[in-house]
């Protein structure tokens, strides 16, 4: 970056912040995994949470003080000293001091409403509050952000106090003053508006922190920056409270991109997919499929007239390269698209496919999604599909037929059980093979791997990962058309497989057959 870019300073609060939303759960182990993996990005700062908040934050800071990162500078969290209490008595202030970072992000209340009902507090007592505690860390050696808890609310109401407490702070030593949309319900036009009449009041850098409960989190971020904020806070993914907290992806993305900011290293931002994803892994989450830049579909097009387009000029419908934040680009097919799509799907697939065989294809989906088959997400299907309308037929496995049934031991006091047989032809040998399971799609995959296990010993690295089932026209009940989709995976790669029937175990077992017939079609590179 030149010496003229934008400078923009990011802080990371995935560890805290990101913690907080709703079904988050992270291991300590978890927590270093995170913080190395965003230190690794570049953010230059990284907040490790709030110790003594909770046995596992205070365990955090004593492991994490002693790891050795390359890029960022690890910081704590805390709030001011309390009403009526000395600075040197506050065992939060102490507890902060305790971690031993070089760095302390210490929050107080801005908004005179709340100082006055939950604090309990004069207002007097609130400036005091703030000035006190970043005086006091100050002392102690300590570098001071100052977060300025419900700023935005606040100065709309008594915009008096909340500057107060902003000069109080910076008056105390505080390098940055944050100021926070704790509620998230502001809009770009109160945030550029009061960010300006701030900026004109203090001479201490000013950062922002905002939530997203009115959607608008990452562009009251970055028009924040616009008008003068320096530090940006923000969670990876946007986990948080409520409905979560700024998503560092995007905006990051929009920093360097389209903002020619100097917020990351060169080339950090090609790292962005790859961090979101690891992060959504470490929070056994499934990763924001639609999340900007980052989300598998980010990138990919469905309409016929969006795919073409691309497959002419990239930029069509594009913003940015995929690559320029490690994505790729993608298409699904489906009715709404063409030629040009399942051209565009042979080409990913690595198929050779004629033009005959393409329209071939094109017309066995189109009555195959008439029939209530979707293939947006299954790909491994649609591979499937166009290798078949090209002329190929698998040689690996025929089936004969199958069985399965359902046994109810009433006496026994036991689940049912079911068992299914399988009848298939391997290779020139006929095997018959028979499996029990918990259910009857269960019982159906082990017989059948059973069978094709005699002469596919790669089949032990493969595994069913998720299976899910929609009713079609359910105003049918009973008798309604059934949806199956089957996740699979050999421990390199994922695919997902669909079947259609008006029986559940017609449509399981195409699904089934489907998912190891690809997996025998793109067997595991690795080296046993």
């Amino acid at each position: 970056m030149s010496s003229t870019a934008l400078q923009v300073e990011l802080y990371d609060t995935t560890l805290r912040d990101g913690a907080q939303g709703t079904g988050l759960s992270y291991s300590i182990e978890d927590r270093l995994r995170i913080l190395h993996k965003i230190d690794q990005l570049g953010v230059p700062y990284i907040e490790g949470g709030w110790p003594g908040a909770n046995p596992r934050d205070t365990e955090f800071f004593k492991l994490a003080t002693k790891e050795t990162l390359q890029h960022a500078t690890l910081t704590s969290f805390g709030m001011t000293r309390r009403a009526g209490e000395r600075t040197e008595d506050s065992a939060v202030l102490r507890e902060l001091l305790d971690t031993g970072t070089e760095v302390v992000c210490l929050v107080g209340k801005s908004s005179a409403l709340h100082v006055i009902e939950a604090l309990r507090a004069e207002l007097s007592d609130g400036v005091s509050m703030v000035r006190d505690s970043v005086a006091f860390l100050r002392s102690q050696g300590r570098r001071v952000f100052f977060d300025a808890e419900h700023f935005f609310d606040g100065y709309l109401a008594d915009p008096g106090f909340s500057l107060s407490v902003l000069a109080a702070a910076e008056e105390a030593g505080a390098e940055r003053l944050v100021l926070c949309d704790t509620n998230g319900g502001m809009l770009p036009s109160d945030v550029s508006r009061i960010v300006d009449e701030v900026r004109a009041r203090v001479e201490a850098k000013l950062g922002i922190h905002v939530h997203n409960d009115a959607g608008c989190a990452v562009a009251n971020s970055l028009i924040a920056v616009e008008h003068g904020a320096f530090q940006v806070q923000g969670v990876v993914n946007g986990y948080g409270e409520r409905t979560g907290n700024a998503d560092l992806i995007p905006i990051a993305a929009n920093l360097v991109l389209k903002m020619g900011a100097d917020c990351l290293p060169e080339g950090a931002v090609e790292h962005l997919t790859e961090v979101a994803h690891y992060v959504a892994e470490v929070a056994n989450l499934a990763p924001d499929s639609r999340q900007p830049y980052a989300g598998r579909y980010a990138f990919t097009h469905k309409a016929g007239l969006h795919a073409s387009g691309v497959a002419r000029l990239e930029t069509a419908y594009e913003h940015v390269p995929p690559a320029s934040v490690g994505n790729r680009r993608g298409v699904v097919a489906s009715d709404l698209g063409g030629a040009a799509t399942l051209r565009m799907k042979a080409a990913e697939f690595g198929l050779e496919v004629d033009d005959a065989a393409v329209g071939r294809a094109l017309d066995d989906l189109k009555e195959r999604e008439s029939r209530g088959y979707t293939f947006e997400v299954a790909d491994a299907s649609l591979d499937l599909l166009m290798r078949r309308a090209a002329g190929w037929q698998q040689d690996f496995f025929r089936i004969e037929s199958y069985r399965v049934h359902v046994e109810e031991r009433v006496a026994d006091a036991e689940p049912p059980l079911a068992e299914a047989t399988v009848k298939v032809e391997t290779q020139g040998t006929r095997h018959i093979e028979s499996a029990e399971g918990q259910g009857p799609v269960g019982a159906l995959d082990n017989a059948l791997r059973k069978a094709l296990a005699n002469d596919y010993p790669e089949l032990g690295h493969m595994t069913l990962e998720d299976y899910r089932v929609r009713v079609l026209g359910e105003d049918v009940g009973t008798g309604a058309t059934v949806r199956v989709l089957i996740d699979t995976s050999n421990g390199e790669r994922e695919w997902t497989t669909v079947g259609v029937s008006e029986n559940i175990i017609e449509a399981s077992w195409e699904a089934l057959t489907d998912a190891y017939l690809f997996g025998l079609l793109h067997p595991r590179e690795a080296a046993e």
